[in-house]
């Protein structure tokens, strides 16, 4: 029976070029077009007259054919533009070397006795606490803030202890608190920290910070200083 059998559309590429890889090239699909093209003039000029070629069953593999020609351009196109993508993050990734990014980390450094950090709320809050520990984990000051709103606030820390007294330059960090009306609020806490250098990964472009903090993507930053 001179019929064509019913393939799925990837099954299709690969009768025609058995050598082919899923994610086919430009070139491997043309090949499989002009292949499969070939043997389906073939069969119809060597038809049997009395039992000819299902009508349907042509149709069909020409469409999924096609379909699978147009996934495989459409691919093409999606990894242009995402090669593109990437090339305009790192331009602009470019220009952010040796600025100050507020980003998610419980760090903070005092240096001079001025510490700069950031908070972010899921929510409104009527009551933030900020509490300041050193590396040792040892409470060193306590900050009872007023009301904040939902979303980042950049906020200060003068580098006075509990005590009154100055503590000394280093690497402090961060807890916080947020109340509403006396329910919890999600906060968390925000680091400042230059940008060093940048490299790039699978999921696009990355910053690579000082502080010892581990690398950031773009959409991490908060706040560019």
């Amino acid at each position: 029976m001179n019929t064509l059998s019913t393939l799925p559309a990837q099954d299709v590429l690969r009768t025609m070029n058995p050598s082919a890889p899923t994610a086919a090239s430009a070139q491997t699909t043309q090949d499989a077009q002009d292949r499969f093209m070939t043997l389906l003039v073939t069969q119809m000029k060597n038809q049997d007259p009395l039992n000819p070629l299902d009508n349907a069953q042509v149709t069909s593999q020409l469409a999924q054919l096609s379909t699978v020609t147009g996934i495989d351009k459409l691919n093409g196109t999606m990894q242009a533009l995402m090669a593109s993508v990437q090339a305009s993050q790192s331009l602009q990734a470019a220009g952010m070397i040796g600025r100050s990014v507020l980003v998610p980390g419980d760090g903070i450094t005092l240096a001079g006795g001025n510490a700069a950090f950031g908070v972010e709320l899921s929510g409104p809050a009527d009551v933030v606490q900020i509490s300041i520990s050193d590396a040792a984990g040892n409470l060193v000051r306590t900050i009872q803030g007023g009301p904040q709103p939902a979303g980042t606030s950049t906020l200060a820390w003068d580098g006075q202890t509990n005590s009154g007294v100055a503590a000394p330059d280093g690497t402090y960090h961060l807890q916080i608190s947020a109340l509403r009306g006396g329910q919890k609020v999600d906060g968390h806490p925000l680091s400042f920290a230059a940008v060093n250098s940048l490299s790039m990964s699978a999921q696009g472009v990355q910053l690579n910070l000082g502080h010892a903090l581990p690398p950031v993507m773009m959409a991490e930053v908060r706040q560019i200083r």
